[in-house]
């Protein structure tokens, strides 16, 4: 009895072993895979992106045809789904490098410019290159038509996406219906994908809002790129996260334009998501607006829990100092250094929610 007894335990225990391995190669140790297996597993009971539940959520755009999501590291086929999609990345890729150097050359004419031209001068300059945040030589930058982001390919999403969001934006409507997550072709380490957030519990969170991009097709259709996504609580996305969104776009109809620069607090130790990508999640996210419309440039910044909330957008309010302190980031590097550090202290609501000075 004895021995049968102990023959028992050794079966259950190279059974459990062998189910261990088993899940640890299927999940590719990329992530724990018990609870990988048990999401999955909760998937297939409760499928929270069947079609009944995807007509419910305005925040989630169709899947694409295929179960699995490829970039150029996850071939599951013979084409990759970029190659499916008609995208030549090598030709996009060398695009990029170019824009990379032309933008390193241009960065280092302006600091050169800068303490030679008024004050006025850089102000009035238009192009999105002159207010973003400070770039280094080994950051990933990647341009698109509406939007430019850094990209850090240990968190699997940007750190910081800028762009300026106009008054025709705000006041002209695109549907977003028929977009797609996709991998962005233009991050050459490759994006995240969109398997990485199915069945996570988390929404594919813009950082810059789809709901933003609505003068052009190509550029509503880019702002669902998963280097744009960032993993979001359902009640954050849709609830305080997009209200804040639409303030933003409230200023931009009344003050013409402003300069945004949005994204997620990283750091190590983040918990992860993602079946082929460790994609982290973030705790906090910013949102950064800059107006030069006024006699008087102003800034705002907004430092938000990834977490509901059902309070006023006024108390999320700090500064931009203390956004940088907490990422790292130096925002808004090409402004006057004595402009820049007036507007990076203050934390004041004043000629934002209410009428202008």
């Amino acid at each position: 009895m004895f021995r049968s007894f102990r023959s028992l335990n050794n079966i259950l225990f190279l059974l459990f072993f062998f189910v261990i391995f088993g899940l640890t190669l299927h999940y590719r140790g990329r992530t724990k895979p018990i609870v990988a297996f048990w999401n999955d597993l909760k998937g297939l009971i409760f499928d929270r992106d069947s079609p009944q539940t995807s007509t419910q959520n305005p925040y989630k755009a169709p899947e694409p045809v295929e179960d699995i999501a490829t970039d150029d590291r996850t071939q599951k086929s013979g084409k990759t789904l970029l190659e499916k999609e008609g995208i030549e990345v090598r030709n996009q890729e060398s695009e990029s490098r170019n824009q990379e150097s032309e933008s390193r050359n241009q960065e280092s004419e302006s600091r050169n410019q800068k303490a030679e031209k008024p004050t006025s001068d850089i102000l009035h300059q238009t192009s999105l290159d002159n207010y973003l945040p400070a770039i280094g030589s080994n950051d990933q930058i990647v341009r698109h038509s509406g939007y430019t982001l850094r990209y850090r390919e240990q968190y699997e999403q940007a750190d910081w996406v800028a762009y300026k969001l106009t008054q025709g934006e705000a006041e002209s409507y695109l549907s977003r219906e028929g977009n797609q997550f996709m991998p962005d072709p233009l991050v050459k380490t490759g994006s995240a994908v969109t398997t990485d957030y199915t069945r996570s519990g988390y929404d594919r969170g813009h950082l810059a809002p789809a709901g933003d991009f609505n003068l052009s097709v190509d550029e509503k259709r880019e702002s669902f790129y998963m280097s744009n996504i960032s993993p979001q609580i359902a009640d954050f996305n849709r609830g305080i996260w997009s209200n804040l969104e639409q303030k933003f776009r409230d200023w931009s109809r009344r003050d013409g334009e402003i300069y945004i620069v949005t994204g997620p607090v990283l750091k190590p130790g983040l918990p992860t998501i993602g079946r082929y990508n460790e994609v982290a999640v973030p705790e906090q996210y910013y949102k950064i607006a800059l107006c030069l419309t006024d006699n008087k440039p102003r800034m705002i910044g907004f430092l938000l829990k990834n977490e509901f909330s059902n309070e006023n957008l006024k108390t999320f309010v700090v500064s931009v100092d203390e956004i940088e302190r907490l990422t790292g980031i130096d925002f808004f590097a090409r402004l006057p250094d004595s402009l820049e550090r007036t507007l990076e202290a203050s934390n004041t609501t004043k000629g934002w929610f209410a009428s202008r000075n």
